[in-house]
């Protein structure tokens, strides 16, 4: 972009000459000739956030807008004195529109590093890895590897393990970064402890604390930005990401320029499985949050993550109490389709007869497990003398967790079989759910209740512990 006059307008005249151009304008030779030239186009918007200052280091100011937006040329909008317009043409600012859908499939073979290195040379500056202290430390290790600078932030959300703290520092040593910490309002975070206390979100939900102290930190940061790296995987939650491309146009966020469309998210692990992220930190020999050697795999906040067991799935760590629809905390909410809706919140049979493409089958199908029907349950809940205890499971087919622990319940039948305790199951998805929520205590799939042999309540399993020795240990306490 130029800041000269343009050399088509009318050149200097003689010393004692003055143009009806300027004399109509009523300026002096002296005023012309002694006036610096206006720099045309080179004012900073006053919105635009204020960036931090990297001394030595070149990041390329292209600035390039995504396909969904109706990308028009941004006019200059600066005030200039009416002399520079009339001699200056109109300064019109290039915008390259790229399409991130081409480019994601374009990506869909290549290795995490190749993606990151793309994402930093397209973005420079305004880019930035979002990091929350669990296994997507990787997205650093693939940063640093490329040898490009690069940004880091994490949201703090004042309730994180003592380890996580712990390990925040261990990675700005190691890398030598500091990273950017969010913080959430403290007046809101107040507003909601002093309204619903400190656990409201074990007993209406996990989703109004994450909004306060995660979603609207995290939004704060991203206006602050043109694009973000996430440690998102395919195989992380098979429900809400089994989609994820490499590269995409947030659905969810704004960035920087405003508007649907201005932020571009970037996944460089979306095709990675778990355990080739572990064997890449273990090869790296990269720093890792020493809560994963006690059976954490998802780390999020304290009081909403705990350990998984073996053959359970990573994310039944995270908000155990809720049904498979709340794994998400709003972070990546736009992973969530609307035709998944009737698979996420239990309201179908599974993910196939929702879409009407396929039958989920059925699990739990063992001679040692009675299949009991909606009469059969009923029939259960008015015994008040009964002859032998029962130990039942509410499930629904599609439910992962109820999957996983498929075999730990079935050879806990096959051990109880003649022992006068009868193990059953039934299937409390769809039209059943209501009924078993205000009949049974289901809170979420699956939900495990014991029918003591005097007695005509039922009482729920309340230990997240699926393995055959802790489901044992229950039923030998109660019969």
């Amino acid at each position: 972009m130029s800041n000269k006059a343009s050399a088509s307008g009318p050149g200097p005249g003689p010393a004692n000459d003055i143009s009806a151009h300027q004399i109509s304008l009523g300026l002096k030779r002296t005023e012309t000739e002694n006036r610096p030239a206006p720099m045309v186009g080179s004012f900073q918007p006053l919105d635009r956030p204020h960036r931090r200052p990297m001394t030595g280091l070149n990041y390329s100011r292209r600035q390039c807008s995504v396909k969904p937006l109706n990308a028009e040329p941004k006019r200059n909008e600066s005030i200039v004195p009416l002399a520079a317009t009339m001699v200056a043409p109109e300064v019109v600012e290039e915008v390259v529109v790229e399409d991130y859908e081409q480019l994601a499939k374009e990506l869909e073979n290549a290795s995490p590093l190749e993606i990151m290195d793309k994402a930093l040379e397209k973005f420079g500056d305004d880019i930035a890895i979002a990091f929350s202290g669990a296994e997507d430390v990787a997205l650093i290790e693939y940063a640093h590897l490329t040898g490009r600078p690069f940004r880091v932030f994490s949201l703090d959300t004042g309730r994180l393990n003592p380890e996580t703290y712990k390990f925040f520092d261990t990675v700005e040593k190691q890398y030598g970064i500091r990273i950017e910490y969010m913080f959430p309002d403290a007046v809101e975070v107040q507003g909601l402890v002093r309204s619903k206390g400190l656990f409201s979100f074990y007993e209406d939900g996990h989703q109004e604390c994450c909004r306060v102290r995660k979603v609207r930190p995290l939004r704060r940061a991203l206006k602050g930005l043109r694009a973000w790296i996430t440690g998102q995987r395919k195989d992380q939650s098979p429900g809400t990401r089994s989609e994820i491309p490499v590269v995409q146009v947030d659905p969810s966020f704004e960035g920087m320029e405003g508007g649907i469309g201005s932020l571009v998210k970037w996944n460089p692990m979306a095709n990675v499985e778990g355990h080739d992220v572990w064997n890449f930190l273990r090869a790296m020999n990269v720093p890792v949050n020493s809560l994963h050697s006690q059976g954490y795999i998802s780390i999020g906040c304290e009081p909403c993550t705990r350990p998984v067991l073996p053959g359970q799935h990573e994310r039944e760590g995270r908000w155990w109490w809720e049904d498979s629809k709340a794994k998400e905390c709003g972070l990546h909410k736009g992973n969530i389709k609307e035709e998944n809706v009737g698979k996420l919140n239990g309201n179908g049979n599974g993910a196939g007869q929702a879409n009407g493409t396929a039958t989920i089958p059925d699990i739990f199908d063992n001679q040692s497990v009675v299949n009991l029907s909606r009469t059969g349950i009923e029939n259960l809940l008015k015994l008040e003398d009964r002859r032998e205890p029962w130990l039942v499971v509410l499930y629904a087919p599609w439910c992962q967790f109820c999957q996983g622990m498929e075999g730990s319940y079935v050879e806990l039948a096959e051990k109880l079989a003649g022992t006068g305790v009868k193990v059953g199951k039934f299937n409390a998805d769809g039209e059943q759910k209501t009924f078993a929520q205000q009949e049974l205590q289901l809170g979420s799939f699956p939900t495990i209740i014991f029918f003591p042999k005097h007695s005509s309540r039922p009482i729920k399993y309340p230990s997240e512990k699926r393995d055959v020795d802790s489901l044992m240990t229950f039923v030998n306490a109660l019969r």
